[in-house]
């Protein structure tokens, strides 16, 4: 579990309030409770060779080119549950993707949010639908350095190569068993991420969000679940953070999902003068 530090940058405060600040007392939850066949030969050599798998899934991502992306992020405080879903394409060469990303209703049953259009770039997350006072026809840009998580959570969806790049610090990596993910045959693997060593080892379009995520949380370790096709590229990933908003601890279970590799993906980054400058209720 991840605790984050109190005191966020002005940055991450404006995204929270827009994704998951909205949501007070909210952020992910636990246990990915995937079924998946025991692997009797537990020996350090089959950790060798699970270890590596996961490590590479990044780089065979890059080679794939590009992916169609689906996305869920549950939010857990208290007894108060939210899931926010997205759905979108990346592409891994050109360090860019789209995601729609739905927001839940309110308890009362009314659409509280109109979708929420998100532009990610290897420096920046721009937001359209964003709410909070910003006009309907205007983006909100952030600056993902400035964001004290690299914007793993903040943004309601992880960035698909930063979910990738975040498991080049894995550790303590085992075999699950053989499954299936929209219906393509998968090696399940299940460890421990550092956040800081994966920053070290990032590809450099990403590092910069991992390390200001190596900063911003006391405690870097994050629980994952990796699921890798036959040609090496990451199908699913699960991730499971957990840190305090001052008054109580959000635990938070992020997962993407990739398909259609090669799917083309064509990203328009918005005009200056369509970019809003004024000021974002919290």
């Amino acid at each position: 579990m991840v605790e984050q530090r109190q005191g966020r940058k002005g940055g991450a405060v404006v995204v929270s309030a827009a994704v998951l600040g909205a949501f007070a007392v909210t952020g992910c939850a636990g246990g990915d409770g995937a079924s998946g066949q025991a692997v009797a030969d537990d020996r350090p050599s089959s950790r060798a060779v699970s270890e590596r798998a996961v490590l590479a899934a990044a780089d065979a991502l890059v080679a794939a080119g590009s992916a169609r992306a689906r996305t869920s992020m549950e939010t857990a405080s208290g007894g108060t549950r939210v899931t926010i879903q997205g759905e979108g394409g990346y592409d891994f060469r050109r360090v860019v993707g789209q995601l729609t990303v739905v927001l839940p209703r309110d308890p009362a049953g009314a659409e509280e949010h109109r979708p929420v259009t998100e532009l990610m770039t290897p420096d920046a997350l721009y937001m359209k639908n964003r709410g909070a006072g910003v006009p309907a026809d205007k983006w909100v840009r952030i600056d993902t350095a400035t964001v004290q998580d690299g914007n793993l959570v903040t943004g309601g969806a992880t960035d698909p190569l930063a979910a990738a790049e975040l498991l080049r610090g894995a550790r303590e990596v085992s075999y699950v068993g053989s499954e299936r993910v929209e219906g393509v045959s998968v090696q399940h693997f299940r460890g421990r991420t550092d956040i800081a060593e994966a920053a070290r080892a990032a590809r450099s379009p990403v590092r910069t969000a991992l390390e200001a995520a190596a900063k911003g949380f006391t405690t870097v370790t994050v629980p994952f679940d990796a699921y890798v096709d036959e040609e090496g590229r990451l199908r699913k990933v699960k991730h499971r953070f957990s840190f305090s908003n001052g008054r109580t601890t959000v635990a938070v279970t992020s997962t993407t999902v990739l398909f259609d590799f090669g799917a083309p993906v064509a990203v328009r980054l918005p005009d200056q003068r369509d970019i809003y400058a004024g000021r974002i209720r919290a």
